[in-house]
């Protein structure tokens, strides 16, 4: 049986703002690195040692910074790397705050924000994305059955 573990990118400076990132490629702060190696230690302690490992990421450097740290100190290869666990594009939300979306098309989870990807796409893209990376890292460590750690992105997640 093959484990799942999803985690979330650590902080960005637009996190910190309340900026809208979807798709953007923003780099993880300081805070960020920090959770990622909290992460990655929480990691260490949790996992069963005998249990194959492989980590993954989206392709955006938040995440992929985030897996690199986790793989780094579970001694473990640098992740490979999948577009489509990439976090859901926003459209023309992406860049403003919280409150600049609310002001111009009301609350979040009721907002239509143009150019936005649909989240039945969004759904479809990560389970798509997810199943990639598991049957790669089972290739990868046949015959035994890996516990997969991918660091993806809030909404993707959700």
């Amino acid at each position: 049986m093959t484990i799942l573990t999803l985690v979330r990118h650590g902080e960005t400076d637009w996190n910190r703002a309340r900026r809208i990132q979807g798709s953007t490629d923003i780099p993880l702060n300081d805070t960020g690195r920090a959770q990622a190696r909290a992460a990655g230690l929480e990691l260490a302690a949790a996992l069963d040692p005998l249990t194959p490992t492989v980590v993954v990421s989206s392709d955006l450097s938040r995440a992929n910074e985030t897996a690199r740290i986790i793989a780094g100190i579970l001694d473990l290869p640098e992740p490979r790397t999948y577009p489509a666990l990439r976090e859901r594009g926003y459209g023309d939300a992406e860049g403003l705050t919280d409150v600049e979306v609310f002001e111009r098309w009301g609350p979040w989870h009721t907002a239509d924000v143009p150019n936005a990807e649909p989240w039945a796409d969004v759904t479809a893209r990560a389970l798509r994305g997810i199943q990639e990376a598991v049957a790669d890292a089972r290739s990868l460590v046949e015959p035994a059955s890996p516990h997969v750690i991918a660091v993806a992105h809030g909404a993707l997640i959700r």
